[in-house]
C-alpha cells in the first residue's frame, strides 16, 4: 500500500468537498478548488475525513492512489488556510516594488523587471523578502519560480534571488598566478 495514500484527510470546519466520479470540487472560506480525478480511484467521506483507495495493485492504480490523495489535501489546505511562499533578494542595490498589483524587480538589469501575477496569487513585501500567496500550491510555486528566474543566484557571489533558507554553495574565484614558480 502506498504510505501517503492510506493517509486520511481531515476536513476542517467550514470546508466542504463535493466528491464526483471523476472530479473533487473543495470549497471554504478562501475560495474554491476543482481537481479532475482517475474514475477508478475511489474517494470516500465520513463525517470529517476523507479516504482514498485504489481497485488493485497494478502499476498505473498505485501512482494514482498518491497522487490523488496528495491533491486533495492540498486542496483541503489551500481554502482553509491557504499557502506561502517567500524568497530573498540578496545583493547591494537589488530590491522589490509593488506597483498596483504587479511586483517590480530591480535586480542589476538595465532596466526594472515588472512581474504580473498569476491569477489566485498575491504579494508581499517585507523588506528583502518577497511573500506569495495563494490557495493553489502549483500555481503559489510556479509563480514563485517565476520571480526568481528574473535573477536567480550566482554561483560566485551569491547575489540574485534564492528561496527563504536555499543554500547556495559558493565556487571559489580565480587563483591567479602561482608564487614561487620558476
Amino acid at each position: 500500500m502506498s504510505r501517503i495514500g492510506r493517509m486520511t484527510i481531515t476536513v476542517p470546519s467550514g470546508v466542504t468537498v463535493n466528491i464526483k466520479r471523476d472530479r473533487v470540487t473543495v470549497t471554504g472560506p478562501k475560495g474554491e478548488l476543482s481537481c479532475p480525478t482517475s474514475p477508478e480511484i475511489s474517494i470516500a467521506q465520513q463525517d470529517n475525513t476523507l479516504t482514498v483507495s485504489r481497485p488493485s495493485d497494478n502499476r498505473e492504480h498505485r501512482s494514482l492512489h498518491g497522487l490523488t490523495r496528495s491533491l486533495v489535501a492540498n486542496m483541503v489546505t489551500g481554502v482553509s488556510s491557504g499557502f506561502d511562499k517567500y524568497l530573498e533578494i540578496v545583493g547591494v542595490g537589488y530590491r522589490a516594488e509593488k506597483t498596483g498589483d504587479k511586483l517590480t524587480l530591480r535586480v542589476g538589469h538595465s532596466h526594472p523587471v515588472e512581474v504580473p501575477p498569476l491569477p489566485g496569487t498575491s504579494f508581499t513585501i517585507e523588506g528583502n523578502r518577497i511573500k506569495v500567496s495563494g490557495i493553489d500550491k502549483e500555481v503559489v510555486g510556479e509563480m514563485a519560480a517565476r520571480i526568481r528566474k528574473v535573477r536567480p543566484p550566482d554561483a560566485y557571489k551569491g547575489k540574485g534571488i534564492r528561496y527563504a533558507g536555499e543554500v547556495v554553495h559558493l565556487k571559489p574565484g580565480k587563483a591567479g598566478k602561482v608564487v614561487g614558480k620558476k
